[in-house]
């Protein structure tokens, strides 16, 4: 084997060695975009279960605002007759002063 083929064959084995390196490179590329889609979906889906989570959790908040017992009904009603009362008491003097 002359100088000029060995070097060629070494050449080749290196063009060779350097096409197989990037196969993998690229099939590793392909695998890691993969993984970045799977992972951006996962994110998404989280991210909606949150959001979904954080409107669940307020409208329980405010059903427990809203909810009144039977307890709490007898209770709302004389607390709003008093006001009611007193209410009336301060039209009676604002009425009287202006007379």
């Amino acid at each position: 084997m002359t100088p000029n083929e060995k070097t060629i064959a070494n050449f080749e084995t290196r063009i060779r060695q350097l096409i197989l390196r990037f196969q993998e490179l690229k099939k590793e590329n392909q695998d890691l975009y993969g993984t970045i889609e799977k992972s951006e979906k996962d994110i998404a889906e989280l991210r909606a279960k949150l959001e979904q989570q954080q409107n669940d959790y307020q409208s329980l908040k405010m059903a427990k605002m809203i909810e009144i017992t039977d307890g709490d009904l007898s209770g709302a009603k004389d607390r709003l007759a008093k006001l009611i009362r007193e209410v009336n008491k301060c039209i009676a003097i604002l009425t009287d002063e202006k007379e």
